[in-house]
């Protein structure tokens, strides 16, 4: 495996000032209850449900389990299900004890109802975290200066496809947006649908990355951030030159898109039924083994080279429940979870595409992770994904808005502006 120290230390800077590690403004409760030490395992709440991505968590409780300082029971629930389910679990009288999910705005929003422990101790003895980059540091820490987040990894998003079938279409990556058009140009006249979106079933929030995109290579970063704050309106002129744009590549999208759920969509990719597919690396971890060595990537491509490069580089990682009965517990898992060895176990066991949090820890080193850890330390500026940089909450305004627009694309005024109307109604709750 090849570690590429520099390189992640300079995308973690660079996540700070590029603003996705702006201060958590909600507040923490750690009840008395938190610091108990009751007995049992702590319960440790999974989305990560991908056949790869759930043995390499397996893998992880059976690690901890055999340093002897404590165990944690491992309960996976499907991805979808977990992302519906969460504010449940964690309001819930007896709720899980730590859970994957997202640092950010997103935990803010939990933060501020004083759901999540605080984790300060974690931080304050761990030797690990000390020596996590400030970019990190301060994307877990809530305005009330209490950190509530443990990250793990990140990853990249870009249009994915496999090197065998471009071989065999006889078309390569683009360089320019018009070049772009030109491939799905090709890609069409070859029987083929060029673009995969996988926006149907209980996926519709993967259609947000075209959104995220065609913004941040519009409007820019923090324009996009801006917006999905309530700074601007989803019916600004702005917003409107980025479904003006979209419009130009509808025709080229798989026609069953807004049917299939990312899942189907990324087995159509990889089986040459669509050309290629905007998504992030973690659709690898339902992809055969044996299909990894072909699959490729691109950047989205560059619309206007005036505006700064942005990319799309969400990090992963795990909160846990103010409301534990395990503090102790909890806060020893955690510790473990940030460690080299944590992180290198989950990446040995995955599909190995995403980058490691730990500055010690190595990654996959395959030639799409080196290329993938390129591609992130280029960019200016990083952003999350949608509701990372906004809220879980917002999300299905996005998703509503997204969904009318593919099915009745000249409806976009209307569309827009209830849109915003949804939003306001999110951002004034």
């Amino acid at each position: 495996m090849t570690d590429h120290q520099p390189s992640r230390r300079r995308f973690l800077a660079g996540l700070g000032a590029a603003g996705t590690a702006a201060l958590l403004s909600g507040c923490v409760t750690d009840t008395s209850s938190a610091k108990g030490s009751s007995k049992g395992a702590v319960t440790l709440q999974s989305n990560l449900s991908a056949p790869q991505a759930k043995t390499a968590m397996e893998d992880l409780v059976a690690a901890y389990a055999k340093k002897g300082s404590g165990k944690a029971s491992l309960n996976t629930v499907a991805a979808e299900t977990f992302r519906t389910q969460l504010p449940t679990y964690l309001t819930s009288a007896n709720p899980p004890d730590v859970y994957t999910w997202y640092p950010g705005s997103v935990a803010d929003a939990y933060a501020k109802k004083n759901l999540l422990l605080d984790l300060d101790e974690v931080w304050a003895s761990s030797p690990d975290l000390k020596r996590y980059s400030k970019a990190l540091h301060t994307l877990c820490t809530a305005s009330s200066g209490k950190k509530v987040f443990v990250p793990n990894t990140y990853y990249w998003w870009g249009m994915f496809y496999r090197k065998s079938q471009f071989a065999k279409w006889g078309v390569s990556e683009p360089t320019s947006w018009d070049g772009f058009l030109d491939l799905c140009d090709k890609l069409k006249s070859k029987g083929v649908a060029p673009i995969g979106l996988g926006a149907g079933g209980n996926t519709p929030w993967v259609a947000s990355a075209w959104f995220d995109y065609l913004d941040i290579r519009i409007n820019g970063a923090q324009y996009h951030r801006e917006l999905l704050a309530g700074k601007h309106r989803f019916d600004d002129p702005e917003v409107r030159k980025v479904f003006d744009r979209w419009q130009e590549v509808l025709p080229y999208f798989d026609p069953n898109g807004t049917a299939l759920a990312f899942q189907d969509a990324t087995t159509a990719l990889l089986n040459g039924k669509t050309g290629m597919m905007l998504i992030g690396t973690f659709f690898a971890d339902s992809a055969p083994k044996s299909a990894l060595d072909d699959i490729d990537f691109f950047r989205f491509p560059v619309i206007d080279s005036k505006v700064p490069l942005a990319e799309e580089a969400p990090v992963d990682g795990y909160f846990a429940s103010a409301r534990t009965g395990r503090g102790d517990q909890v806060r020893d898992l955690m510790g473990y979870l940030a460690t080299a060895e944590a992180q290198e176990i989950y990446i040995k066991g995955s599909s190995g595409t995403v980058l490691p949090c730990n500055p010690d820890a190595k990654d996959a080193g395959t030639a799409l992770v080196k290329k993938g850890r390129a591609h992130v330390d280029a960019a200016a500026e990083i952003t999350q994904f949608f509701n990372r940089d906004s809220s879980d909450a917002l999300q299905p305004t996005a998703d509503t808005a997204l969904t009318k627009f593919f099915a009745e694309p000249k409806s976009i005024g209307s569309i827009l502006t209830g849109w915003q109307r949804d939003a306001e109604k999110i951002w004034n709750a």
